[in-house]
């Protein structure tokens, strides 16, 4: 993946398929991933459909893409997106696509995308198709990023935060420490010790829609360190400026510090 500063994105809003009420959230986490040169919405602004995006588009300077639905039942929406989504590639002047959907209709897009050296950000909620949220380099849920920048949904009913999961829930959570464990090891060295940031590539290339905020948790470190089955130390980094988390399966810890002490 390209540096996050110096990455070039395209932001493509079905807007049909999503709530206006994820903007200012969404658009604080595109800003994690790179700068956002494109921002497009896309349906059918003559409706009254779409009305709650007026305000939002204006505010965050999202251009609205007219596209008449023709007809009863067929999403128009969606082709005139793929269409730009090409037009916009072949310019060559992005390093990737934030897609925001619901719909499994844009897959083969993403597929595509990637095949073209992009990285993919998808954006949707819950209820998204799992073919679409695999096609993606990392997919967030919509329902994390409300919660971001407000308590109350885009229809007016109060959401609560995820709770936060005791090391007793996260430990039950057999899937999870497996996916913990198997990416820890895929990324340590000879004693066992591995960076926290090749650790999260690793479990994005496994799980495009793994989260920490799913468990309640806003860094993959805190998750990690709630389990208790991890040691978690930060460095000094050669430069002086930065630390840099390193992870341990506590599993390795006896033998790790037997070969310390040699």
């Amino acid at each position: 993946m390209v540096n996050s500063d110096a990455a070039k994105l395209a932001v493509l809003i079905d807007a049909d398929n999503a709530q206006p009420g994820i903007v200012d959230g969404l658009l604080a986490e595109v800003a994690k991933y790179g700068t956002a040169h494109v921002k497009r919405a896309y349906g059918d602004w003559t409706g009254t459909n779409l009305r709650g995006w007026k305000e939002q588009l204006l505010t965050a300077s999202i251009q609205p893409m007219q596209q008449f639905a023709y007809t009863t039942g067929k999403n128009a929406t969606d082709a005139a997106m793929v269409i730009d989504a090409m037009d916009l590639l072949y310019t060559e002047r992005f390093d990737g696509f934030c897609l925001v959907s619901s719909d499994s209709d844009f897959t083969r897009l993403a597929s595509r995308l990637r095949e073209s050296g992009l990285t993919v950000y998808g954006f949707g909620e819950r209820k998204t198709p799992a073919p679409f949220v695999a096609a993606c380099d990392k997919f967030v849920y919509t329902e994390n990023l409300v919660r971001v920048t407000s308590t109350v949904s885009p229809v007016g009913v109060t959401e609560k935060p995820n709770p936060r999961r005791s090391a007793a829930e996260l430990k039950q959570d057999t899937g999870l420490v497996t996916l913990l464990r198997s990416a820890v090891d895929a990324a340590s060295d000879e004693d066992g010790w591995a960076p926290l940031g090749a650790v999260g590539n690793i479990i994005l290339k496994r799980r495009p829609d793994f989260d920490a905020r799913n468990y309640g948790y806003p860094k993959l470190s805190g998750l990690i360190e709630a389990t208790t089955l991890f040691h978690v130390e930060r460095r000094s980094a050669p430069d002086g400026k930065a630390s840099v988390v390193y992870v341990l399966d506590d599993r390795q810890r006896p033998d790790a510090d037997q070969r310390a002490g040699q």
